[in-house]
């Protein structure tokens, strides 16, 4: 008898993949559906919202420069377009390469794609170290709750996470960059690089690493209560469940038990925090940037509300946008990938 005769009925079959059911097919599908109804309302949203902001793009836009009045009547004749007009032109195209920031006077997302690397490195190198650290330390903190490890761990975690940002980034550039408390300067105050200095070389990726350093231990430390909070959490409710005695019932040492069957089951939870962090990489940090001088998205964003300058608002608010959505997506498909219980 062959292999695929022995394979009982109803049971999954050895050789051949296992296929997407009906029921996970729906599910991913409305998922999906869900994340792009989302979108289509963020678009719409989004033209709306920039235009009852007070201000004068136009007036912003030739400050500074030798115009012919005929050239600004030109400029606010586009400006008032009737409504309607200007919202199905934006929906046509919300990616438009031909528009213009009102402030830098350069094409809006030639511009973001300027600032994105620098907000990915920084904001990716913070939440991977964040990420890892604050794992270990729910992990640590939530197998023995109540411990002084977990005390000292939890509360230091709290503290950190409370302090505003641009507080902490503030504090940190004065103590370690300016100098205080009888100790030198050690970190720059700002930029991403020493002028002159090629970026492109191994130096210069020195260079930038010692640049980031403040910065990235700003967000890393804010970030450490997120992924050490919920990692605690999930593992202390794991901790109550009847497969864990089990598992120590047939002799299994404890750390095994916490190895190979607490923690996988915890990092669940933790994996929606990944992801919904990793879409907000693209975002950047305003404050942190700002605080810092850092090229990024969040720098950009901030020099863009003071005009307002509203295309380039406009812009990043949409990136934004399809980074959370896309990120919250992934997420959500692979809690049906790996948790069974989605599943059913």
């Amino acid at each position: 008898m062959s292999l695929l005769q022995e394979v009982a009925v109803g049971e999954p079959d050895p050789i051949r993949p296992r296929r997407v059911t009906g029921p996970t097919a729906r599910i991913v599908a409305g998922k999906i559906l869900r994340a792009v109804v989302t979108l289509a309302f963020v678009v719409v949203f989004n033209f709306f919202l920039f235009r009852l902001l007070p201000g004068d793009p136009i007036g912003l836009y030739t400050r500074g420069r030798n115009m012919d009045p005929e050239q600004i009547a030109a400029l606010r004749e586009e400006l008032n377009r009737p409504i309607w007009e200007q919202f199905f032109a934006y929906i046509r195209n919300p990616f438009d390469p031909g528009i213009d920031s009102t402030r830098f006077s350069q094409p809006v997302w030639e511009l973001i794609g300027e600032r994105v690397w620098p907000t990915v490195l920084l904001l990716g190198t913070a939440i991977v170290i964040a990420t890892i650290v604050g794992i270990w330390i729910g992990i640590r903190a939530g197998w023995k709750p109540g411990s002084r490890f977990d005390k000292v761990s939890t509360g230091t975690t709290l503290t950190l996470y409370s302090m505003p940002e641009f507080w902490l980034g503030m504090m940190l550039l004065i103590v370690l960059g300016v100098g205080a408390f009888g100790l030198p300067g050690f970190f720059p105050v700002g930029g991403i690089a020493s002028p002159g200095v090629d970026t492109s070389t191994p130096a210069g990726w020195l260079n930038v690493l010692w640049h980031m350093f403040l910065p990235c231990l700003t967000l890393t430390l804010i970030y450490l209560a997120d992924y050490s909070l919920v990692m605690r959490a999930s593992l202390i409710d794991e901790r109550k469940s009847e497969y864990l005695m089990l598992a120590r019932a047939k002799g299994l040492r404890d750390v095994m038990v916490r190895k190979r069957h607490a923690v996988p089951n915890a990092l669940l939870p933790t994996i929606t925090l990944i992801f919904l962090s990793l879409g907000f990489v693209v975002t950047g940090a305003i404050t942190v940037e700002t605080v810092f001088s850092w090229p990024g998205l969040g720098l950009l964003t901030y020099e863009a509300l003071r005009g307002p300058d509203i295309p380039l608002l406009q812009a990043t608010f949409l990136l934004f946008s399809i980074a959370v959505i896309g990120a919250n997506l992934i997420a959500e498909l692979l809690y049906v990938i790996i948790d069974p219980r989605v599943r059913q």
